[in-house]
């Protein structure tokens, strides 16, 4: 079973501790009864008693809360139809083959969907992409189908350290560590990266970064495109 994350995902715990303010958002979108959480990783967001599916060995040796999970990918779940009550998919659609056949399932195996991702284009505009060339692979939101769109402000100290989390530390990219948690980063060439570091490096001792972002470092929250979809 190929899984993106067998090889960028070792130490990904670490760096990509669950935030409880941003947990307590998508435990309010979930609410209660049988949840099954899709693309699962180390069990960020994951409610104690779900059931997760993650495709990656190397995540599921991560894991420490005790769920159940099972080694598969979302789109072909082990599961019969309308097994769960809610079906739970956190920062994961980008990594998915066939997001359409994974959607399906998703509705399939489940009466109600809660989606965490992106808007694609608030997404976009964060300041690292004037660096490092990261491809997009989120999907659009009307593209996931689901009807309520949910905005959630990313805090300057969030735990959880996605690729635009740091906001408001552009010092924390220049951090080998840090950068292999952000799986935009980690797949991209290692040469590329080298010289976008470099880049950001020199704005920085110049103080051209300053002068372009930062007024950010005033703010405690922002918007960089963290949606729930419900």
């Amino acid at each position: 079973m190929s899984a993106v994350y067998d090889r960028i995902g070792v130490g990904y715990a670490a760096r990509r501790r669950p935030d409880p303010r941003i947990g307590a958002r998508i435990a309010a979108a979930v609410g209660e009864g049988r949840v099954l959480n899709v693309g699962a990783g180390t069990g960020s967001y994951e409610p104690i008693g779900a059931v997760a599916v993650e495709p990656s060995s190397t995540m599921i040796a991560q894991r420490t809360n005790g769920n159940v999970c099972v080694q598969a990918v979302a789109e072909r779940l082990p599961f019969p139809d309308g097994a769960f009550d809610v079906a739970l998919a956190v920062i994961t659609l980008h990594h998915w083959p066939d997001l359409a056949a994974g959607l399906r399932e998703l509705r399939r195996v489940s009466a109600r969907q809660v989606v965490v991702t992106f808007d694609r284009a608030v997404h976009d505009r964060h300041w690292i992409f004037d660096y490092a060339p990261v491809p997009n692979a989120l999907p659009p939101l009307d593209a996931i189908g689901l009807p309520n769109v949910e905005v959630v402000e990313v805090p300057h100290d969030c735990t959880d350290r996605f690729l635009v989390a740091p906001w408001r530390y552009p010092e924390e990219f220049l951090d080998p560590a840090a950068r292999a948690a952000m799986s935009g980063l980690a797949l991209l060439d290692e040469h590329i990266v080298d010289w976008a570091m470099a880049r950001l490096a020199a704005d920085l001792r110049s103080g051209e970064w300053a002068r372009r972002h930062g007024h950010l470092l005033d703010l405690h929250t922002y918007d960089v495109g963290l949606r729930i979809l419900s």
